[in-house]
């Protein structure tokens, strides 16, 4: 049952462990200053206030005098958001196209098996990555909050993990639709990696202005963290829209895969 899939996760458990650990590492030291922070949080405040309001919201940086606000900004909106979006982008852009290259994926296909069904499978490998981090962050993050006595509440911590797994769904798809263009791995990778980075520019950088509609591409717009974390609002309408796009990515990657010369 589902053998590619098997194969490709014990393949990612590694890397996802390492993965999981340095983030959390990050977390923890990220969490462990907010006590010093929070001492001169009305100062970065008032400098936070002066900056543009593109960077303001485009890293989610509005206060850093409550946990939820610096967690959010310094943890959540660039590290979250951005980084694990560029490794989930960078680990689907490598799901075909390095084996195409090396020549490993025309062995699998000698089987009685369908392209489909080996493409889709690989997808499902990228489940490893995402539900691990989604398991071990927040209760690494809620455990360093209750150390250093400025708990967050781990209702809003929890939504924002559930509601990040359609987003991180859409950046593993965007890279599988490179890896189904690109016959090389290393290209599908760099171009799913400059794809979703220059989303992200796109969406800080018109946010506020006339032309804000443009980073309406950007699956980054869709998943706000500060809203969840220090506004308490959760929005169900953006997390399902992230999920739909995801599902048409992954069923147009899978039908072109299955049509493509190799």
């Amino acid at each position: 049952m589902l053998p590619t899939t098997r194969y490709d996760a014990r393949r990612r458990v590694r890397g996802t462990l390492a993965f999981a650990i340095l983030l959390a590492a990050f977390a923890l030291l990220i969490i462990y200053l907010f006590p010093t922070i929070a001492e001169s949080s009305a100062d970065i405040d008032a400098l936070i206030e002066s900056l543009p309001e593109s960077f303001r919201e485009g890293f989610g940086a509005e206060t850093y005098t409550t946990i939820e606000g610096f967690v959010a900004a310094e943890l959540y909106q660039t590290v979250w958001v951005l980084l694990l979006g560029l490794y989930m982008a960078y680990a689907g852009g490598g799901l075909l196209a390095g084996d195409v290259e090396s020549g490993r994926l025309y062995l699998v296909l000698a089987t009685p098996v369908s392209r489909k069904r080996v493409a889709f499978e690989k997808f499902l490998s990228l489940g490893l990555p995402i539900v691990v981090l989604n398991v071990t962050m927040p209760l690494v993050v809620f455990a360093g909050t209750v150390a250093i006595d400025y708990p967050l509440d781990p209702y809003y911590l929890l939504i924002v993990h559930v509601l990040s797994i359609p987003y991180l769904l859409v950046c593993s798809g965007i890279g599988m639709a490179l890896s189904t263009v690109l016959d090389r791995g290393d290209a599908a990778q760099r171009s799913a990696l400059a794809l979703l980075f220059l989303c992200f520019l796109l969406d800080s950088v018109t946010l506020g202005t006339d032309v804000e509609w443009l980073g309406a591409v950007s699956p980054t717009r869709y998943l706000d963290p500060t809203e969840i974390l220090l506004h308490e609002t959760v929005d169900l309408v953006d997390p399902l829209l992230l999920l739909l796009v995801a599902i048409v990515l992954v069923f147009l990657s899978l039908r072109y895969f299955q049509t493509r010369d190799l």
